[in-house]
């Protein structure tokens, strides 16, 4: 029976001394952006193994071994996306700043150099609209909330004449990993009525469509820090330390109509706020060599360990619906470590005289290997005086990670023609294959504080990506000046919540949404000035 009596009430979630992340939050900062220099993102980013380029500093860092002078770059332009109209603070058309640095070199001795380099970059650039909406048939968010609790996903402590045991706060709670955020908010707000008889007093609200906006912005800031060289011109080494900035904001507003009910409830509102914010490191190595003394061909290998991020997400979350006039809200904050894949390329580049460049790179990442430790705090060591972190793994949701995530394999190819001696064309091409495995999906029933504090059920599985790039350079005395042009397109599955099929199958209470088809499409214009000092 559909309820009519709702509580009207907010109040801080109940605090787990853990804190985790979620295999789709974790998503969204794996994996990077082809961006850098004009020169770079022109020729699709195949200059692994060309070098002399200073976007190579985060791909192979060898590459900056091919400099003979000392130079300077900046980048900026603009990103755009196909289709999209402004929502909440998300704009289809946004400026950006994406990249400046420099390459010191200082001739060693002979034929041989040592340069240093550093240069930031925007790595992910989180800017995007993302709207769906679709028809269901009987299904619902809030159902999904209800049949966890009634198929003891989670268990809801109860007195002995059946009722819920509420806490001080008078709210239903529960001690288990899998009461999600969202399952507080419904079960307090929508889907307990105390006024009922004991076996009626739990019930939800069957929806006939959804609706959802999301507007996503913030970057990835990397600061690389390289040292590299060459021995007589044929073997180039380098290394680079990555330091990665976190700015990620996210805000959404997800709706459902409601079928015809007693309660005239016609439609609900999750809106959810989110942030993640925090720092990570790398190290990258490279080679580049000459395998044929006279020959400009080369080939080059790099490695990249994993980046170890430490990181804090907040998010604001409130339901409201039809007759609903409380505040029905809930906030966290904490902290989590994430840990990205190993990263593996290899790189072709020739040259023909001095007017024609053609690389190609292949690289690989095992995206299913992406680890979440939970903070279970620390202690405090009072002999040393010391505060050590206490983290463990979280095996429940790496476990979930590794069989949703894959492996992703990133082609590259570029060319460069110098139509004048001064003046260059480029073309370049990428494709990178999905991150998500086929049948992939968001599970709140996973035992991980991944899930307890989940705030959102919608997922998207994304395609694969592919990129087409072109540009122009221009060289006046020590200056150059190049432009860009990127069009990447992407299609994905969207999903509003996790289909979920009772235990019973005559029961009648499957929670079948279906999917909706989404795209991300984005063109994006750079400009780069560098000079050689």
């Amino acid at each position: 029976m559909i309820k009519k009596y709702v509580m009207a009430m907010m109040c801080a979630f109940a605090v787990l001394p853990v804190c985790a992340q979620e295999t789709y939050e974790n998503a969204r900062l794996a994996g990077r952006d082809l961006n850098g220099t004009a020169r770079y993102v022109g020729m699709g980013g195949a200059m692994e193994a060309l070098g002399a380029d200073i976007s190579t500093i985060r791909t192979n860092p060898a590459g900056i071994g091919l400099f003979r002078h000392s130079k300077g770059f900046v980048s900026f332009g603009m990103v755009s996306q196909d289709d999209a109209k402004k929502f909440a603070d998300g704009k289809p058309t946004v400026m950006s700043f994406d990249q400046a640095g420099f390459v010191f070199s200082l001739h060693s001795s002979g034929r041989s150099y040592v340069n240093f380099a550093f240069n930031y970059s925007k790595s992910r650039n989180f800017n995007q609209i993302l709207s769906a909406a679709s028809h269901l048939d009987g299904a619902s968010q809030n159902k999904l909330s209800f049949l966890k609790g009634m198929e003891g996903v989670f268990s809801i402590p109860s007195l002995d004449d059946g009722r819920p045991q509420l806490n001080d706060y008078g709210e239903i709670v529960s001690p288990d990993n899998t009461f999600s955020q969202l399952d507080y908010l419904y079960y307090n707000t929508l889907l307990y009525n105390p006024n009922l008889p004991v076996d009626e007093q739990y019930g939800f609200y069957d929806a006939d469509g959804y609706r959802m906006n999301r507007a996503n912005s913030g970057y990835i800031g990397t600061y690389d820090f390289n040292v590299s060289g060459n021995i007589n011109d044929r073997v180039y080494l380098g290394a680079t330390i990555g330091i990665h900035d976190v700015h990620y904001k996210g805000y959404s507003e997800y709706t459902e109509h409601m079928l015809p009910n007693m309660d005239n409830v016609e439609t609900t509102m999750l809106d959810d706020s989110r942030s993640i914010t925090g720092t990570g490191v790398d190290v990258r190595l490279g080679v580049i060599f000459r395998p044929i003394e006279y020959s400009p061909f080369r080939i080059g290998l790099h490695v990249a360990t994993p980046i170890f991020y430490d990181l804090t997400t907040s998010n604001n979350t409130r339901l409201s619906y039809t007759g609903f006039d409380g505040n029905g809200t809930i906030g966290e904050s904490y902290d989590f470590e994430f840990r990205t894949p190993w990263e593996f390329g290899v790189s072709i580049g020739h040259t023909i005289g001095n007017s024609l460049a053609l690389g190609a790179s292949y690289e690989y990442a095992d995206y299913s290997d992406c680890k979440t430790k939970i903070s279970n705090g620390g202690y405090y060591d009072d002999y040393w005086g010391d505060y050590y972190e206490d983290n463990i793994s979280d095996r429940a949701m790496n476990s979930h990670t590794n069989s949703t995530l894959k492996g992703v394999s990133t082609i590259k190819l570029g060319a460069e023609y110098k139509a004048m001696n001064n003046l260059a064309l480029r073309v370049g091409y990428n494709y990178v294959s999905s991150m998500y495995s086929k049948g992939g999906f968001k599970d709140g029933t996973i035992d991980s504080p991944g899930s307890y504090y989940s705030s959102s059920t919608d997922y998207t599985n994304w395609g694969a990506t592919n990129r087409i790039t072109c540009g122009v350079g221009y060289r006046v005395n020590k200056f150059n000046f190049d432009i860009a042009y990127q069009y990447s397109q992407q299609k994905g599955d969207f999903y509003p919540f996790l289909e979920y099929m009772a235990e019973d199958p005559q029961s009648g209470l499957d929670n079948l949404c279906g999917h909706q088809k989404v795209e991300n499409n984005r063109h994006q214009l750079l400009f780069t000035m560098g000079y050689t000092f």
